[in-house]
């Protein structure tokens, strides 16, 4: 017998193909709730009076050209007297559906990237998050606003009782109210991102997070309470009517149910992830889950399902396979786990787990409060004992390991089999084909393998790319270590163990943009610097000469910024001369602009020089862009674009070379004329640093200007190098963006770009450009 208040499964829903990622009660008919997943459909389900007391689709809604990933429930109008459901999806779009017709009644457009949350308000208003880091406030089918501030994606969104304030989390741990367009306040605590809202009152809200807490919040920006009891990410919130108990769902695979204050239920589900949740008038809770099927758990006896399909809940549950890598139990060690009888002691709470030894497997098992027993909840795979020493079963084969990927873009949790035989570089690869991931997570999936299977790995050793002009035995500015004896200084726009060589001829999958982090040219040689910079010293006019101490002074800033390990950072008398210096005579300057293009990776550097001051930022754009003059010297045009391209390196270098963007582009783009393949290759990563910064962006003025640029430069440039890089830049432009697309098209880039489909010498060209022209079909 149940306690009272003690929820046990009610019904299973099938019905969707995969994952559920979004639950919202309806207004009409009564006890019926939709649903939404990444089988791109949207369903309505009403109860229906069969003895199993389960729900039956009502109402099938399509219209979503990717995966949908959030529902809310607009409310019921003199137009729409059932309401309105609205879906936000990968495709950027949200629909608005009535009960009528199985397609969108109108689609709101104007994000740029995923809509990932959703709220309804008073009169028809709409709320919506996205990965675009946008919050946009939609009314009458038009785009009102749009709420800016936050700096990563929008993950969770909610309107308040009281007109006019609207939330906002976001995966850069914030939260913002809003009121009337503009941030009223900033809540701060959280140590990841945020990624589910619920209202509590007209004062209160909670919000859920990465960081594995729930935090109670006064909107006046105090945080109440915190609550910890899942064990990994925390995907969604709902509160119950009284506003005080409420339910959470995560990636530990539990519903939570949160009386008083405190976690008094945990029912473990049979799916990694448990994405969303919903309190349905009768007070049952809806579940969905990676699975791909909704779950309704009630605490009132008759609504719960027959003993036989308790039973099959049990079973299915003691039969899944826990990962200890999800953190929900730990670090295993088979040798220090007791037996069998450590289950004859009761458990201490309810959803206390226990770990037991049988025979060579480990089980875990759950207490429940509810039937004072011990409840299987899935066998442990994946131990730090059984990581070299026993193989993982997945589907069907064996494997060295079995990770849980978790990707930040909002597709569930996947299972990456892997070998220690395999090259985890095509194995990443491999994986992010299969489940339709963006290429930019191939360093990082890659990465991952290789740091969790303590570098097991039989892959090729990463290749030693020296800049390709760099000298032997003597000085050349911008060079790194002479190429007699190249130590590890691999091309900035080089992916470790060349992923490239692995897909050749694999023009169908893109790795190559959109790539929006920084190039940057890290090359040096600080001794051979320093020596040019003295011997020009000896013979600089008079007034220019630099004495030991400030020659000194610039060689501790060189080693400071060139060398990680060190602890000595660069002082602000250092960067006052670094800057004064570099106002050296045209003739005689490069090396000191080699040292500025080194320094300006470093933070320090970086914030001081292009935004210490605004004034600052500017006069250091000047002075490169004066450099920069086709009659200039070749050595100075190439090191000026050089220092260009590694400000990206820094947030204030970023903004600057953002907002002057027209005047450095320009300067730029009038040294495609010059015959200099170094030049050439430093101007290409320049508009490719703007391609990637503008990458989502609604900027379409500046994407032209990028657009233009790499176009111009194609006419004159033949350095393959540069040419790939412009490739990229073009790809990273246009991606996903149609206007772009369409400009590209009217600019006559595709017939301007044929040429190099056929190059194989390197392959990435061909492949790059094949990629753009499809990108542009």
């Amino acid at each position: 017998m149940a306690s009272p208040n003690s929820y046990k499964l009610s019904c299973s829903i099938p019905g969707h193909e995969m994952d559920v990622r979004g639950l919202a009660v309806a207004f009409f008919p009564d006890g019926a709730f939709t649903s939404v997943s990444r089988d791109r459909t949207g369903r309505v389900w009403v109860p229906n009076s069969s003895p199993d007391r389960g729900f039956t689709e009502m109402h099938c809604m399509t219209g979503h050209e990717n995966f949908v990933s959030c529902v809310c429930i607009i409310a019921p109008s003199d137009t729409y007297p059932r309401g309105l459901i609205a879906t936000g999806g990968n495709d950027h779009n949200i629909c608005v559906f009535t009960l009528d017709q199985p397609q969108p009644l109108f689609t709101l457009k104007g994000h740029k990237n995923t809509v990932c949350a959703l709220s309804s308000g008073k009169f028809g208003t709409l709320l919506s998050g996205s990965w675009d880091t946008t919050a946009k406030v939609w009314l009458n089918e038009k785009c009102m606003m749009t709420l800016q501030g936050h700096t990563a994606a929008v993950w969770a969104v909610v309107i308040l009782p009281e007109q006019g304030l609207m939330l906002s989390g976001s995966a850069d741990k914030t939260i913002k109210l809003w009121k009337a367009g503009r941030c009223e306040k900033t809540f701060t605590g959280h140590e990841d991102c945020v990624r589910g809202l619920a209202v509590v009152s007209d004062l209160e809200f909670l919000s859920c997070s990465n960081d594995a807490t729930i935090r109670r919040w006064l909107v006046t920006g105090e945080c109440v309470q915190v609550y910890y009891s899942h064990t990994n990410y925390i995907y969604s919130l709902a509160v119950f009517p009284n506003g005080q108990d409420f339910v959470s769902t995560g990636e530990d695979r539990t519903l939570r149910i949160w009386k008083q204050g405190d976690c008094q239920q945990t029912i473990r589900l049979p799916a990694q992830s448990v994405w969303c949740c919903c309190i349905l008038p009768n007070g049952d809770i809806a579940v969905g889950a990676s699975d791909g099927l909704i779950r309704v758990f009630t605490e009132v006896e008759d609504r719960m399902a027959n003993p036989q399909d308790l039973q099959a809940f049990e079973d299915e549950l003691s039969k899944t396979t826990i990962d200890p890598k999800t953190g929900d139990l730990g670090d295993i060690k088979m040798e220090d786990l007791p037996g069998r009888e450590h289950l004859e002691e009761p458990g201490n709470r309810d959803g206390q787990t226990r770990l037991i030894k049988e025979g060579q497997n480990v089980e875990a098992y759950q207490w429940s409060v509810a039937d004072s027993r011990w409840m299987k909840i899935g066998d442990v795979v994946g131990g730090s004992n059984q990581q070299t020493s026993k193989k993982v079963n997945y589907e069907g084969k064996e494997y060295d390991f079995v990770f849980t990927i978790d990707i930040n873009e909002g597709g569930p949790s996947m299972k990456l089999p892997y070998n220690v035989t395999d090259d985890p570089w095509l194995t990443a690869h491999n994986f992010l084909q299969k489940n339709e991931l963006s290429p930019m997570f191939l360093d990082q999936v890659a990465n991952f393998i290789i740091e969790n299977t303590k570098g097991h790995t039989l892959g090729a050793a990463a290749p030693s790319a020296a800049d390709p002009f760099t000298g032997t035995g003597r000085y050349i500015p911008g060079s790194g270590t002479p190429t007699g004896a190249p130590v590890g200084v691999a091309d900035p726009f080089t992916v470790k163990d060349n992923p490239i060589s692995l897909l050749k001829g694999q023009t169908s999958t893109n790795i190559y943009f959109p790539k929006t982090d920084g190039v940057t040219f890290e090359q040096a040689n600080a001794t051979q610097i320093m020596a040019k910079l003295k011997e020009l010293n000896g013979g600089a006019p008079g007034e220019y000469r630099l004495s030991e101490e400030v020659l000194e002074s610039l060689e501790k800033l060189l080693v400071s910024v060139c060398n990680p390990c060190t602890t000595e950072q660069p002082t602000t008398e250092q960067i006052s001369l670094l800057w004064k210096t570099s106002h050296w005579p045209e003739d005689i300057v490069f090396p000191v602009l080699d040292i500025l293009r080194l320094a300006v990776r470093h933070p320090q550097v970086n914030d001081s020089l292009c935004g210490g001051d605004a004034d600052d930022g500017v006069a250091l754009c000047n002075h490169l862009l004066s450099l920069m003059k086709p009659q200039g010297r070749p050595a100075n045009q190439m090191l000026a674009l050089r220092t260009l391209c590694n400000c990206f390196s820094g947030w204030r270098g970023r903004a600057l070379l953002l907002a002057q963007r027209e005047a450095v582009l320009s300067h730029a783009a009038d040294l495609c004329s010059v015959c200099n393949k170094n030049i050439h290759i430093a101007l290409a990563t320049l508009v490719l640093n703007y391609a990637g910064s503008l990458h989502g962006q609604p900027d379409l003025e500046a994407k032209a200007q990028c657009l233009s640029v790499a176009s111009a430069a194609l006419e004159s440039v033949q350095d393959k190098e540069a040419v790939f890089r412009l490739l990229v830049a073009l790809g990273t432009t246009v991606a996903s963006d149609q206007t772009a697309q369409d400009l590209a098209k009217s600019l006559g880039v595709m017939s301007q770009i044929a040429k190099y489909t056929s190059v194989t010498d390197p392959a990435k060209v061909g492949e790059c450009c094949q990629l753009v022209l499809k990108e542009l079909q």
